[in-house]
């Protein structure tokens, strides 16, 4: 495991083999942090505290297991503390998915989002940033359910529940606002 040896060397005194992790992590922690701080700014804070505290922590890494799976329950921990935000607290799911995407892209816009990556994202942005998240660690991040329940905290069933949930938003979303983009593979 590539991530062992850096841990190994960064714990013996290599400062510089931590920007391995920076590297290879910044951009699911800003992901992470921005879905439940919901400002990049904000976000960036929460990432830069959380790799200081793996910096600080990474003795209490254990080796035998993943260092991404470690350092996002950190990220998750610390946006949660920052924003305070009560992450599994989904006010009325049948009005949440009743989200129109139309107020935030006028008809042109919508034909000039050709990427269907650009689409994912607005789409994931709308959603309540639970959900969003549990989509993105799972679908974006290739997380496992048993990684997702490491990060987040929740047990098992929450996770499985959450994402089926989350599933099934994000195709209401997208076939409601992108009907000439959806394909049911994508979903």
């Amino acid at each position: 495991m590539k991530e062992r040896v850096y841990v190994e060397k960064v714990l013996s005194g290599n400062t510089s083999a931590f920007a391995y992790f920076v590297n290879n992590y910044q951009r699911m922690a800003i992901n992470i942090a921005c879905r439940i701080c919901e400002n990049m700014q904000d976000a960036e804070d929460v990432v830069q505290e959380s790799f200081v505290k793996a910096y600080k922590n990474l003795h209490t890494f254990r080796l035998d297991s993943k260092f991404s799976t470690w350092f996002y329950r950190i990220v998750f921990n610390t946006a949660v503390t920052f924003t305070k935000a009560k992450m599994w607290v989904i006010d009325d799911e049948v009005e949440s998915v009743a989200i129109d995407l139309s107020s935030d892209l006028d008809t042109g816009a919508k034909l000039d989002m050709n990427e269907t990556g650009e689409i994912v994202s607005h789409v994931l942005s709308k959603m309540p940033k639970a959900y969003g998240l549990m989509l993105s660690l799972f679908y974006l991040e290739d997380n496992s359910i048993k990684e997702i329940v490491e990060i987040t905290g929740l047990n098992n069933s929450n996770v499985k529940v959450m994402l089926f949930r989350a599933r099934g938003m994000f195709k209401e979303l997208i076939t409601r606002n992108y009907p000439e983009l959806y394909k049911e593979e994508l979903i």
